[in-house]
């Protein structure tokens, strides 16, 4: 999965225009609750504007409020001018770029803007992959890191019929031991189930129904 695959597209996007006053912009972000707006000029990117930048440069302008919000243009306090997204960045590392501020653009090689990908999406994301909003069973093992684990593990789940909701690894080298998160649905031989995980040698470190 790639970064265009979680963008809002422009279409379903708020944003401002290079010219429109700093009041304006406060008046979108508000009434449309979101956290940040893309700034454009035409059809080209030109940056972002949020509520914490405006105040941030309201109070370091030292011009009366009402001045401030009515003569200053958006594209005078954008920031992230030069941070976008291309669309073709993978998945996982969205997060890692979306840390520290709510949501990236998404422009072609010419600048054209063509959406947003968000922190909050991006976090949905990840709430999908572990199987959060889906109720059954989750379970914690471990497993020395040797050849043929995962497939090992894959024939247990197909001979007992279960259905995965999410499965996720997590590597711990220093132990050379390699860490499983396995959601499946709830059926009545969990106990069974669990045995042969154990006899093929994971170590079962946590079951928790949700």
């Amino acid at each position: 999965m790639f970064a265009k695959n979680i963008m809002i597209p422009k279409s379903r996007c708020f944003y401002v225009n290079a010219e429109d006053t700093i009041e304006h912009a406060l008046q979108v972000l508000r009434l449309k609750k979101v956290d940040g707006l893309p700034v454009l000029s035409g059809d080209e990117y030109v940056g972002m504007i949020t509520h914490y930048h405006i105040y941030k440069n309201f109070f370091n302008s030292e011009i009366p409020k009402e001045e401030f919000l009515k003569t200053k243009k958006v594209s005078e306090i954008a920031t992230h001018q030069e941070i976008y997204f291309q669309g073709t960045e993978i998945f996982e590392n969205t997060l890692v770029a979306l840390k520290d501020f709510p949501l990236f653009a998404v422009v072609d090689e010419a600048r054209k803007f063509l959406g947003v990908v968000t922190r909050f999406d991006v976090i949905e994301q990840f709430q999908s992959a572990f199987g959060i909003k889906r109720p059954g069973i989750r379970i914690a093992f471990s497993s020395v890191e040797v050849e043929g684990r995962i497939a090992r593990l894959a024939n247990i789940i197909q001979q007992y019929h279960e259905s995965v909701i999410s499965l996720v690894t997590f590597d711990e080298t220093d132990k050379l031991v390699r860490r499983i998160i396995l959601k499946i649905e709830k059926r009545d031989n969990i106990d069974k189930f669990i045995n042969s995980l154990e006899d093929s040698g994971f170590r079962v470190l946590n079951i928790t129904e949700d």
